[in-house]
């Protein structure tokens, strides 16, 4: 698309009656069956085209993107400016300004797609360097506008693009993953006084799951001096380096990836402390522990969703409440669980429920503590729901009262 293109000359898609409403409360989707095809087909627009989207009596709502093959056909960009590498700067900067304040350190989620009225990007950033992930059609046409307004922002041609995700495949995407500049050092992370390495390139999502950093940090005050630690699907340590580092005197770390646990022993060498690791299935390794009479004083539960569709749900609403069962099962007397979510369809009181099954079933008795999500540099828009999708609770677990 070049940068000069004029909007009002766009080509306008049209919503059917009342299809607005949803829009002019502050959403930025548009789902294929509002779309008033007898006046403007669908198929005559290529993915990724720019549009000017409008509602059935004409009131102009905005510029948009389309992909005739999504079931979301329509994103709005909530502009009439044609975006070029400018238009890109000036979002990126503004999300930049809220990170600045909150982190001493540039490594963070830089911007958080919607939530940052940049709609299908996400850009982490590590440092000098920084992993975009492109999820949607419309923001593929505009990849070198992207690269552009991050050199002139950071002065740098450093970006990994890992462009493999799910979300690519329903958009009609290829996957891909490649590099621009000097990637050589990315992946190094600092998370307050602690360092680490992600492994961007094979490791999951962009390498890193920095929307967990505002709990992790929470879990320190509940790690006791000599703590026994269990950080169950742990990836590649971040939670259990962070209780050694807190004074845990044993902390065993339980993933089905032995690369990630490699890179898990790493960081806490990094940090001059000690994790053990074993590797399997995270619920036949809560199953063994059980059989070995093992204990903990605190045990972090955070999995990959398990609800990745809605109709997933009860099966998932079923695994929420094995494992937080089998975790209870392995908890000393006033323990601390922290189990997680970042199931979107899985809200935050269905969580809460599995966990009072997962007490009943386990004949433990469970207070929540507080109640933890994404950290900020992952802001929820009021309006898109979806935007809002980490559940962390902090539990005390007991004995039941005699």
């Amino acid at each position: 698309m070049p940068d000069t293109a004029i909007a009002s000359e766009l080509p306008a898609l049209r919503l059917k009656r009342n299809e607005d409403r949803r829009l002019q409360a502050g959403h930025l989707w548009v789902f294929s069956n509002e779309i008033d095809t007898a006046q403007t087909p669908l198929g005559r627009f290529a993915a990724g085209d720019l549009v000017r989207l409008v509602a059935h009596n004409d009131r102009a709502l905005g510029l948009a993107y389309v992909n005739p093959r999504s079931l979301i056909c329509a994103r709005l960009l909530d502009t009439w400016q044609c975006p070029d590498a400018a238009w890109f700067e000036a979002r990126i900067r503004r999300a930049l300004a809220l990170r600045e304040r909150l982190f001493p350190a540039p490594y963070y989620r830089l911007v958080y797609g919607e939530s940052d009225a940049l709609p299908g990007l996400v850009i982490d950033r590590f440092g000098a360097a920084c992993v975009v992930q492109i999820g949607t059609a419309g923001m593929e046409r505009m990849k070198p506008l992207i690269q552009r307004a991050l050199a002139d922002l950071f002065g740098t041609e450093a970006v990994l693009y890992k462009n493999d995700s799910a979300a690519r495949e329903l958009e009609g995407l290829p996957c891909y993953v490649e590099s621009t500049g000097d990637v050589s050092g990315l992946g190094q992370v600092v998370e307050d006084a602690l360092q680490f390495q992600a492994p961007v390139l094979e490791g999951q999502k962009t390498g890193w799951f920095f929307d967990q950093s505002a709990n992790r940090r929470a879990l320190t005050k509940y790690v006791r001096p000599g703590a026994r630690v269990l950080d169950v699907f742990s990836y590649v340590g971040a939670w259990g380096v962070r209780a050694a580092a807190a004074g845990a005197g044993e902390v065993l770390c339980v993933d089905s990836s032995a690369p990630a646990l490699d890179v898990a022993r790493e960081n806490a060498a990094r940090n001059g402390v000690a994790v053990e690791t074993r590797k399997g299935d995270a619920f036949d390794v809560l199953e063994a522990l059980a059989a070995e009479r093992a204990r903990f004083d605190v045990v972090i539960v955070d999995p990959p969703a398990f609800a990745k569709r809605k109709k997933d749900l009860p099966k998932a609403e079923a695994a929420y409440k094995r494992v937080n069962q089998l975790a209870m099962n392995l908890l000393a007397p006033e323990g601390i669980l922290v189990s997680c979510s970042c199931s979107y369809h899985l809200d935050a009181a269905d969580l809460r429920i599995a966990i009072g099954k997962a007490a009943r079933g386990a004949k433990r008795q469970v207070q929540i503590l507080e109640r933890g999500g994404q950290a900020p540099d992952h802001p929820v828009h009021p309006s898109i729901p979806e935007t809002d999708y980490l559940k962390a609770y902090f539990c005390r677990v007991g004995d039941l009262p005699r």
